[in-house]
């Protein structure tokens, strides 16, 4: 029988942080490499889903995430050529971020993962 080395850890956190757990998780394991800008303005992504494009690059330079409105459609652009966010419609056109994600957002979040390492076994 193989031995198991379990770490259990638990804390409580704001559900920004929780936020941006969730999406690192999920870069990490698609490894999906992402800027500290990126992640702050994929987690606002998350808290508001489906904003349409221009209003949101003006919400980013509020929050001083990015400089110019430029720059946010910049990186915009770029998450969506990483898969990480979804462009929709044509005239006003909506963002936001794809499913595969699976990030919570709302209310209590607990996350559960489960993630079992296993050294490689040659034969």
């Amino acid at each position: 029988m193989a031995i198991v080395n379990k770490v259990d850890f638990k804390l409580k956190v704001e559900i920004n942080d929780s936020i941006k757990y969730q999406i690192l998780t999920y870069c990490f394991f698609t490894k999906t490499l992402i800027s500290n800008s990126d992640l702050d303005f994929l987690a606002v992504l998350a808290k508001n889903p489906k904003i349409e494009i221009s209003k949101f690059c003006i919400l980013l330079t509020e929050l001083n995430i990015f400089k110019s409105a430029q720059s946010a459609r910049n990186a915009i652009s770029k998450a969506e050529k990483k898969g990480l966010v979804n462009k929709n419609g044509n005239n006003k056109k909506t963002i936001d971020l794809n499913k595969d994600i699976n990030v919570q957002s709302d209310g209590l979040v607990l996350l559960d993962y489960k993630i079992l390492g296993s050294e490689s076994q040659e034969t």
